[in-house]
Order: structure tokens, then C-alpha cells, then sequence
């Protein structure tokens, strides 16, 4: 299928002219028709997913395009999250359960750091690590050897018009530069869940109440000791006046009722990948709109006796793949409520903030005369690098989106699926997520006169990994029968933080993309797809489904 032509340039100079000469025409004479790309499967999204989707169908034979809303493809993947989530520190061994094409890509990873035997070397940790310029170019040369269009910083226009619907099937969508892209099938593969949402597919954002699905660890959490403060913090501008306000960082809400359900998610951050090689870095910048007062409670939690999070080598050539899931880091907890479901200025605003505060902070703990002498020296010898985000002086170009909108469809995922102590027969397995529920803190507040962090799960003993439904990747019938999503699936928060690791989304990327070009050789909805053939697609495929 081919992309329709643009209104030819001759067109609108006669436009022009006939406006310019004050021949009245009716408007719609005039109207340039915008551009309309076609296709078979149109996705939706920059993430890992997206880009493993494609390849399934273009090696299906179907004609993919991939509207991306940001000028990289790779999400997460080539913004600095380099791997550490395979068996990673905490002893969890996960690789078995990764296959197919996601395989593939860290059997890419380990060809060019040298690993010559993948299969005797993948137990080792070291073995998933990746510099975020090597994901890149491994997806980048993937678009070229599969030949996928991909449409760059092609945003959906964020309105409900925007989207076209006949009954329950999509036809096509708009995006803000001015293009309609219609297909047969969609699927969105971004992190916020845009497109399902326009769509008109039921989407939570936030915290359920435990009592919705008898969950335990969903909602307000009044009882947190995982990374909460380890010292007294006095949360008043002034010490000990409750009047004088808030230092930064510390909002002003009550605690609520212990597992009720809100709108807030776990905090967003930077990836950040730094290095102590003088060769590649760059040391630390005090930002133009560098503000101190953003940076007290840093100095109270030093003085307390507290001991600060420091950078470490974790990813190749003395890189760090450096998180935020400490009591105090450059995790901004609270500071993200609106990114879900606001506008793209609103993003970009929270996105902004964080680059400033998290710039900033960097700087702080190596440069301020009030920041103990050790922290200073430790913090002084680390810098962004030469040779990673280049375009953006080496910081990553998105946050780490933990959290977005996820479909609430016929088939909810819930923190019953990742417990020890329940059984749940799953009849469409897709996928094995391999992660104990972790969902960071999301907000900091007053409790009982300090600071305090709320919301943080992660692990415990009753858990275990549990294979996910193609049900839950597939809106409710009576709202569309042609959309599927790997990112933005159907589950509670607390679950969600089970899933929501980068190569479980490509894992769930080829799933769909399996999962489109049989609903499109069946001439099915989505919801009708025969499990048994999808099945077979999966593990034609090489994906791991049993669990061992």
C-alpha cells in the first residue's frame, strides 16, 4: 500500500495567488488535503515495543509504518537504561525466560562487546549491559535491514476528532504536523497510551483502592519503611514552624486513608549515565536557572547523619546506568502527578523541570561549600560523557515514564497474578514477566512532623513470575475490535510494576505484532483471535510462554 500524494506545490500557489488577488472563494476550495500515509498496521509510539512489533510483521510480509512522536526510536532502551533489570543484583535469575527477536537484540549487545559464546556467558549480569549509543545503533541498523517507515516527531493531535472511528474499528488517526494515518489494525506501543485513549478504550491512571480487586498493596501505603527516610528530616522552612511552609521537594497533603485509590503515580527520572574517565567526561554544569533553595533538604539529611546515594560503574566503559530508587535521590516524587494525561506543553514543562533540578542537584553535591567535604570529593570526580546524547548535553532526551495510562479491559492483571500464595490458570499466555511488584514512592509529605515518603513497594518473599494473557493486551470488544497495546496493558498499579520492564515490553512488543498479522490473516477483531494459531505464531517465534 502506498502513501498518498500531498497536494501538488502548483495547487497551493494557486491558492495563494486567487487569496492574494481577493477572489472570494468558499473555504473548502482552498483547504489543502492533508497528508494521508496507509497501511496495514500503523503503530503508535518510540519505544522498544514499537520497533519489535514492526519487525514481527515485516517479517510476516505486512506493510508496518511507525508513527513516532519523538525523533529517536528505542524508548527507554537507548535513554540510558542499560540492562539492569537481568539478572541483576538482587539475585533474581530472569534471563531463561526472554526469546525471540528480544533475545536476539542482547545476543547483538554481546557480539559487540566480544562475548563470543552468548549461551556459556549468559548468566553472567555483565552479559545484558549496554551503553545507550549501542542500543541505538542496533535498532537503528534493525529499521534499515527490516525497511520500516517510521514517521519521526509525528505527535497524535490530542483531541478525541483526531481519531476516526466506524462503529468499533479504528481508521485512522492525525497527527499534529498535519498527517492521517490510517490502517486495518493499530496498536500503540507508547508509554502514555495516547492513542488508546482518543480512541475512546476505557484507560486508569494512578492507584486503585485495594478493595476494587481484594488487593494488599494497592493505594495509600500508611506503613513505608522500603527507602524511606533512614534519618529525621525537618520538613519546615523554618525548623520546628509547622507555619513558616514546605522546604522543595515536600508537598502539602495529608496521608489519607490507608489502601484508598488516587490518581498519583510512582516518580519519573533521569537514566543518567555518567563516568569518572577523565578521557570521556564532562564535569558537572551549574544550570542558568540553577535555584539552591531547591537542594535544602539534601543539607538537613547530611546533617541528620545521613549517608547520600553516590554514582557507580554498572554498564561498559565505565559508564553508569544511574537510577532513583533511594530515600533521597534525584527520584522527584510528587512532581509527576500531571504527565499521564496532560498536554505536550505540560510535558515538556515536567520533563524540563526535572533536567533543570536534576542538572542542578549534580552540580550541588559536588560544588556547594555546605555539602560535606567527602560527598563533595566523590560527587567532583564524576561528569555526563562525551560520547552519549550527544544532541542534548549528554542528558537523556526522555524520562524514565514508569508510569502512563493502562486500559482497563474484560481482562485486569492483578498483584493475585504475582503471588506465591494464589494460583491463576492463565489460558493465553504471551509472555513471562519476570519481576516482583516495584512501583516507587509517589509523593513525599509531613508525617507527624517530618518528611516523609509514601508509596513505595518492592519485593518481599511472596512473589513469583507469572505468565501474561494476551487478554490483557486487547481493549474491550465494545470499544474497539482493532487495537492492541504491549505497554499500556490491562492491570492494577501494583502489577503493573511486575510488567513494566523494558525487555517485557519488547517481549509484549512481539506478541502483538504476532498477534496483528494473524487477527489480519483470520479477518478477526482482535478480541476473536484463536489462541491456539497465536500460540503456534509465538513459539514459531522462539518466545518463552511456560512457565518452568
Amino acid at each position: 500500500m502506498k502513501a498518498s500524494p500531498i497536494l501538488s506545490s502548483g495547487k497551493k500557489f494557486l491558492c495563494k495567488a486567487l487569496s492574494f488577488l481577493g477572489i472570494g472563494l468558499l473555504l473548502s476550495a482552498c483547504q489543502l488535503p492533508k497528508d494521508t500515509i496507509d497501511a496495514e498496521v500503523c503503530i503508535y509510539g518510540n519505544s522498544s515495543a514499537s520497533l519489535l512489533a514492526a519487525i514481527q510483521l515485516k517479517k510476516s510480509g505486512r506493510e508496518v509504518v511507525i508513527v513516532s512522536p519523538d525523533k529517536y526510536m528505542g524508548g527507554m532502551t537507548i535513554e540510558g537504561l542499560g540492562g539492569s533489570d537481568i539478572n541483576n543484583h538482587a539475585g533474581f535469575k530472569n534471563d531463561h525466560v526472554i526469546g525471540g527477536m528480544t533475545l536476539e537484540f542482547y545476543k547483538e549487545v554481546a557480539r559487540h562487546y566480544g562475548i563470543a559464546n552468548f549461551d556459556s556467558a549468559r548468566t553472567d549480569a555483565k552479559t545484558w549491559r549496554f551503553e545507550p549509543h549501542v542500543a541505538k545503533r542496533i535498532f537503528d541498523q534493525w529499521l534499515e535491514d527490516y525497511d520500516i517507515r517510521v514517521y519521526r516527531e509525528s505527535r497524535l493531535r490530542l483531541a478525541f476528532d483526531a481519531v476516526k472511528k466506524e462503529n468499533q474499528q479504528l481508521r485512522s488517526f492525525e497527527t499534529e504536523n498535519g498527517k492521517i494515518f490510517r490502517a486495518d489494525l493499530f496498536i500503540d506501543a507508547s508509554y502514555e497510551g495516547d492513542l488508546l485513549h482518543y480512541a475512546g478504550v476505557s484507560t486508569i491512571v494512578g492507584r486503585e483502592p485495594n478493595s476494587l480487586y481484594q488487593e494488599t498493596r494497592n493505594g495509600i501505603r500508611h506503613s513505608n519503611t522500603y527507602r524511606n527516610f533512614e534519618v529525621a528530616v525537618d520538613p519546615y522552612v523554618v525548623p520546628g514552624n509547622p507555619e513558616s511552609g514546605l522546604i522543595h521537594t515536600i508537598q502539602d497533603e495529608a496521608l489519607g486513608a490507608a489502601g484508598a485509590g488516587d490518581q498519583r503515580i510512582q516518580a519519573y527520572c533521569f537514566r543518567a549515565c555518567l563516568t569518572k574517565d577523565t578521557a570521556n567526561r564532562v564535569p558537572f554544569i551549574k544550570p542558568e536557572n540553577y535555584k539552591r533553595e531547591w537542594y535544602e533538604i539534601y543539607l538537613r539529611y547530611l546533617d541528620a547523619g545521613g549517608t547520600l546515594y553516590k554514582p557507580s560503574y554498572s554498564i561498559p566503559n565505565n559508564k553508569t546506568d544511574l537510577g532513583a530508587w533511594h530515600d533521597l535521590s534525584h527520584n522527584l516524587y510528587g512532581m509527576n502527578h500531571e504527565y499521564p494525561e496532560g498536554d505536550y506543553q505540560k510535558r515538556q514543562e515536567i520533563y524540563q523541570y526535572h533536567l533543570d533540578f536534576t542538572r542542578g542537584l549534580f552540580w550541588f553535591l559536588a560544588n556547594d561549600p555546605e555539602v560535606p567535604v567527602g560527598v563533595r570529593r566523590e560527587w567532583s570526580q564524576w561528569g555526563t560523557t562525551k560520547d552519549e546524547f550527544t544532541d542534548n548535553e549528554g542528558w537523556p532526551r526522555m524520562l524514565y515514564i514508569r508510569d502512563g495510562r493502562r486500559i482497563q479491559s474484560d481482562y485486569v492483571i492483578t498483584e493475585h497474578h504475582t503471588r506465591k500464595d494464589s494460583s491463576i490458570f492463565i489460558e493465553d499466555p504471551v509472555a513471562i514477566a519476570f519481576w516482583p511488584p516495584d512501583v516507587h514512592h509517589v509523593r513525599r509529605i509531613v508525617k507527624e512532623g517530618l518528611a516523609y515518603n509514601e508509596g513505595f513497594v518492592f519485593g518481599g518473599e511472596n512473589w513469583k513470575p507469572f505468565q501474561i494473557p494476551y487478554r490483557s493486551l486487547v481493549p474491550r470488544k465494545s470499544e474497539t475490535t482493532n487495537l492492541l497495546t504491549p505497554t499500556c496493558l490491562s492491570s492494577s498499579h501494583i502489577a503493573y510494576g511486575a510488567i513494566r520492564l523494558e525487555w517485557t515490553f519488547m517481549l509484549l512488543g512481539e506478541a502483538v505484532g504476532i498477534a496483528a498479522d494473524l487477527c489480519l490473516e483470520n479477518k478477526v477483531a482482535v478480541q476473536n483471535l484463536p489462541y491456539a494459531a497465536l500460540k503456534a505464531g509465538l513459539e514459531e517465534n522462539g518466545q518463552i510462554i511456560g512457565m518452568r
